[in-house]
């Protein structure tokens, strides 16, 4: 396995943090981490680094025993994660009807606030906003005005700016508006590029699944943050993210109990280690 980059190693650390140290004690040695990341190809340099970037930021905090560390999940780095695996486990379950009315965003921004702007599209577009123009945004989840309320009264836009909602008329088309405001095909290839990974796997050992359970996490990590949850009757009959749901699902709950397994068996060889 190819090794892989320090910013990746953050990254696989929070994911393996989540699935794995928050459900057994919120506690992980540093030689558990090592070992763990080393199966996912990260060098031992980097999982030290990584350990050290997330207690800079808040997320963990060390408590020394001999010459020997143990991590310990923050308050903060416990609220991340919690909210994170929440997003990640519910996202795909919810509530597909689609009343046919659009949450509306209207803003304009100062030409002397122009840095607003890309705050406004970036903290919409990760609540699943899409834009139609500059400062017109839209989703078809009206119950997500007290987030758009939120996002402009943070950037101090509130002035300039009308939400409301509203039905499409004749000269755009639900289809159109679509097209016009997400990139769907390209998310489209994200999902069967997933598919495409996990559908065939099929790990034998206690390690490779813990190995496969980590990876298949850490890839679906992303959709919650990059698909818009598109109400289901509006999607394309064979909609590639809803067969990705279904394979997540499955799998997870295929693979968890012998990654766990061999995840208990390591922390408990590392907690006895001197």
């Amino acid at each position: 396995m190819r090794p892989r980059a320090g910013s990746s190693a953050k990254a696989l650390l929070l994911t393996m943090l989540g699935e794995f140290a928050l459900p057994h004690g919120e506690v992980v040695w540093t030689a558990t981490v090592v070992r763990s990341l080393g199966l996912l190809g990260i060098e031992e340099r980097n999982a030290r680094q990584a350990l050290t970037r997330l207690a800079g930021q808040g997320v963990v905090r060390s408590h020394r025993e001999g010459r020997r560390a143990r991590w310990h999940l923050t308050e903060p780095g416990r609220h991340l994660l919690v909210s994170g695996t929440e997003r990640i486990y519910g996202f795909g379950a919810g509530d597909d009807r689609w009343d046919g009315r659009w949450l509306v965003v209207l803003c304009s921004v100062p030409e002397d606030q122009r840095a607003k702007r890309h705050h406004l599209r970036s903290q919409l577009g990760f609540a699943g906003f899409g834009f139609l123009a500059p400062g017109v945004a839209l989703s078809p989840h009206i119950d997500r005005e007290g987030i758009a309320n939120g996002v402009l009264k943070d950037l101090g836009l509130i002035p300039g700016a009308v939400v409301f909602r509203a039905e499409a008329g004749d000269l755009a088309s639900t289809e159109d508006l679509l097209e016009r405001a997400w990139d769907l095909p390209a998310l489209a290839v994200h999902y069967e590029n997933f598919l495409r990974t996990f559908e065939r796997r099929s790990p034998r050992s206690a390690e490779a699944h813990f190995v496969a359970l980590t990876e298949l996490v850490h890839a679906w990590r992303h959709f919650p943050f990059t698909d818009p949850e598109i109400p289901a009757r509006l999607l394309p009959r064979r909609w590639p993210g809803r067969r990705a749901k279904e394979l997540f699902d499955g799998r997870h709950s295929a693979w968890a109990p012998e990654a766990n397994r061999w995840y208990e068996e390591v922390d408990r060889a590392d907690r006895a280690d001197p």
